[in-house]
């Protein structure tokens, strides 16, 4: 079984705070021109999207460094949807599992395209750690898996982007805004290719394929 875990690119879609707005419009007709054309206007972290290095790191790889193969994941899916507005996820529920990308499941998605999807959980700095030792790549079905910074922020949340420091300054990938994670189980096979894109990010199709494994 294949599962869309995408959000769908259009126009006025949520971005993360002050990022390219999102326009997709009409540039050419059946009727004016015999064929049909859009024209698409967006950021390199729109949407459905995978961060690479060079995202936060000026000297980090881009996107084409990569082969194809780093883009299919061996994914574990962790429950995080009993954690409220802003709430850390804490190390401890990082398993210790044989797999190549942690599936933060918060439940976010329904908050999609609200202020309230600001107000994700977010990855803790131990849990990010955690991650990294344990050689995991991430996705999180929320705008980030730093807090975003919104008039609600609290005096002891984790500054700047210390998530993204810790998972690409060690070659992990990182992808956000996923969604429909109800629909896979606690191990699935996520394929998320980017667009072919020289860039620290790029919008990708993450489709989940649920896993034959015992």
């Amino acid at each position: 079984m294949h599962v869309d875990l995408s959000q769908p690119i259009e126009t006025g879609m949520q971005t993360y705070p002050d990022d390219p707005a999102v326009t997709v419009r009409r540039h050419a007709t059946h009727e004016d021109h015999g064929v049909r054309v859009d024209a698409l206007g967006c950021g390199s972290h729109t949407g459905t999207h995978v961060d690479a290095p060079a995202h936060v790191d000026p000297d980090g790889k881009t996107l084409e460094a990569y082969p194809l193969e780093r883009f299919v994941f061996d994914a574990v899916r962790i429950d995080c949807r009993d954690l409220g507005d802003r709430e850390p996820i804490p190390a401890a529920r990082v398993p210790d599992a044989d797999a190549d990308l942690a599936a933060f499941w918060t439940g976010w998605d329904t908050h999609w395209g609200t202020d309230r999807y600001l107000e994700h959980p977010y990855l803790s700095p131990a849990a990010a750690e955690t991650c990294v030792e344990r050689g995991f790549d991430v996705a999180v079905d929320a705008l980030n898996p730093d807090p975003t910074p919104t008039e609600s922020a609290g005096e002891d949340e984790p500054e700047g982007f210390q998530a993204h420091h810790a998972l690409l300054g060690n070659d992990l990938l990182i992808l956000e805004n996923l969604t429909s994670l109800e629909a896979v189980g606690e191990r699935f096979e996520l394929r998320a290719y980017p667009i072919a894109l020289s860039s620290d990010g790029a919008p990708v199709r993450a489709v989940g394929v649920e896993s034959t494994a015992e």
